[in-house]
């Protein structure tokens, strides 16, 4: 009998033991782990702006825009970023989108696997759910395979709408999310999203002009929302579009950032923060339009402007990387 309750003890241990390594997977980590399943601003349509995000140590991600998302997963799969095939990291990894505005290089894949993929949250402000409830998941351009918009909704996606500023939930992820809006080519609107796992945070700016060209302060006021976790040392990364080079004039920019331009807005952080907090903050440099020479052109122009010590990364498909 002793020898029996021994083995049983043993055997409950065990299976505390693994319950507790799926609920908690990631107590003793810090940071992020990101997955770009896309990282350019146009013409390469396989490989368009898709991030996926999750806490370090959990599969659990969220995926922030998703302009591709089966041909990023099976880049990544070749590069090792998963232990599992594409259809787990489709149906079970991603937990839902977060969709920065509805331009279709930001949206596309998500609509293309939305047929094959499992329920989720489809996260955005109201002005992105509402084209993607008329032009998209409509029965005319798509099978409306959300939760509302024309009839019948077949539920699979469904639609949470993200007030300005408010910490919102990302179900089964562990994470929240606050959004603001961004100026991408006024009138027309974009979004910035502040994610955040117990005390640690990373913003990505979707699709942005500059605040002096768009005639705004949305970016500002972004800004003014960060500054404080930069300098408690809290935001652990940012994620910010460079889509031309310096020669391309402000009157063509439709919303969109140049390295000098990039550089006068983090200049607009420095001076609420302090330069010396900016030395060595990871910003990831997203939507680069892969013209000619220009990412060669806009990776030099990044380079020799950065006074500020930002630690610059240059994300590829499917090459997994850690923010901490």
């Amino acid at each position: 009998m002793a020898d029996f309750n021994s083995k049983l003890n043993m055997r409950n241990i065990v299976a505390a033991l693994l319950l507790l390594s799926t609920i908690c997977p990631v107590l003793g980590q810090n940071g992020f782990k990101v997955v770009p399943l896309g990282v350019k601003g146009g013409t390469t349509d396989g490989n368009l702006s898709a991030y996926m995000l999750a806490p370090a140590g959990s599969d659990a991600y969220v995926c922030v825009d998703a302009g591709t998302v089966s041909n990023g997963i099976e880049r990544a799969l070749n590069k090792n970023a998963f232990n599992a095939n594409a259809e787990t990291v489709l149906k079970n990894y991603i937990k839902g989108y977060l969709i920065s505005h509805p331009h279709l290089d930001h949206i596309s894949g998500m609509i293309i696997n939305s047929v094959d993929d499992t329920v989720k949250q489809v996260y955005a402000m109201e002005h992105c759910i509402d084209v993607m409830k008329a032009h998209y998941f409509n029965w005319q351009s798509w099978p409306n395979l959300a939760s509302d918009g024309n009839a019948p909704a077949l539920n699979k996606y469904r639609y949470q709408q993200l007030p300005e500023g408010v910490e919102m939930p990302l179900a089964e992820t562990g994470m929240s999310v606050q959004a603001f809006p961004l100026s991408h080519s006024k009138p027309y609107t974009s979004t910035a999203f502040l994610v955040k796992h117990q005390d640690e945070y990373v913003l990505y700016f979707g699709d942005t002009g500059p605040d002096e060209v768009e005639q705004a302060d949305y970016m500002k006021r972004v800004w003014a929302a960060v500054a404080p976790l930069v300098k408690a040392g809290k935001l652990k990364g940012v994620f910010l579009e460079v889509s031309y080079p310096n020669a391309q004039p402000d009157r063509h920019l439709y919303g969109h950032l140049t390295p000098n331009w990039f550089m006068k807005e983090f200049e607009v952080l420095a001076a609420l923060v302090g330069k010396e907090h900016l030395r060595n903050l990871n910003v990831i440099v997203t939507h680069i339009k892969p013209t000619g020479n220009s990412e060669a052109t806009i990776k030099k122009e990044l380079d020799a402007a950065n006074s500020l010590g930002l630690r610059l990364t240059f994300p590829e498909q499917g090459v997994k990387f850690e923010l901490k």
